[in-house]
């Protein structure tokens, strides 16, 4: 028996923002998805954002899993020290992105991350959140307007993004890979607008990867949609 990916995604501008600093890949050939979540105010983030899944979109996948992690890391530092130098050219505090990215290996399922937008895991009716937000509800110095100030009482704000720090940290995590696991990659519109709770929900439907990826975003435009909107579906099946 083997396992196959089936996978889709979408991304929408939401009902506020004016402009789409999200992007996503979806790459079943490369065994790829990712979301980012740019930062830095119009152009600027959605410039980084789309530089991160251009860049991991031109990998290729020759070698084992963890010479291909090894790519991903070495292109998202390279693309972080891009957003650097802009940020430093344009004369503006940030340019960036946050990112979760999934990996299939044939034994097991890789999560990478930096930043606020998630990477959850379904089986057998239960949703679980594999990465964890790097935010703080403190004040600190990074916002998603690129803004170096304290943010509200109650708000968190990002303490990682590429294109922030000299040196770019990815967090990773391990998921089992088996037939009838499903996960969703999203940026915060989604997990904004959704709880787990209807997430797990949505999930538990007998949708097709597409019609569940288009029923997230119509459920998140039918709430207060204050956020660019983007979710990735990737199901395990056998064959």
């Amino acid at each position: 028996m083997t396992t196959v990916c089936l996978s889709a995604g979408h991304t929408e501008t939401g009902n506020v923002r004016r402009c789409n600093e999200d992007a996503i890949l979806v790459r079943e050939d490369l065994g790829l998805w990712v979301v980012a979540d740019g930062i830095g105010g119009h152009t600027a983030g959605g410039y980084a954002s789309a530089r991160i899944v251009e860049r991991l979109g031109a990998l290729t996948r020759s070698g084992d899993v963890s010479d291909f992690i090894s790519a991903i890391e070495d292109s998202l530092q390279q693309v972080n020290a891009e957003l650097r130098a802009a940020a430093a050219a344009q004369q503006v505090d940030v340019i960036g992105s946050t990112v979760a990215l999934l990996v299939h290996a044939p034994a097991f399922m890789l999560c990478g991350w930096v930043g606020d937008s998630r990477v959850y895991v379904h089986e057998e009716g239960e949703l679980t959140q594999l990465t964890r937000d790097h935010v703080y509800d403190e004040p600190c110095d990074i916002t998603h307007a690129g803004a170096l100030c304290a943010p509200a009482a109650g708000a968190g704000v990002l303490t990682r993004a590429v294109g922030v720090e000299p040196t770019l940290f990815v967090d990773w995590a391990v998921a089992r890979s088996r037939p009838g696991m499903q996960f969703l990659l999203c940026s915060d519109g989604i997990n904004k607008e959704l709880s787990d709770a209807e997430l797990a929900g949505a999930c538990r439907e007998s949708h097709s990867p597409q019609q569940l990826v288009d029923h997230l975003v119509a459920l998140s435009l039918g709430r207060r949609g204050r956020d660019n909107i983007s979710a990735v579906i990737v199901r395990l099946e056998a064959t």
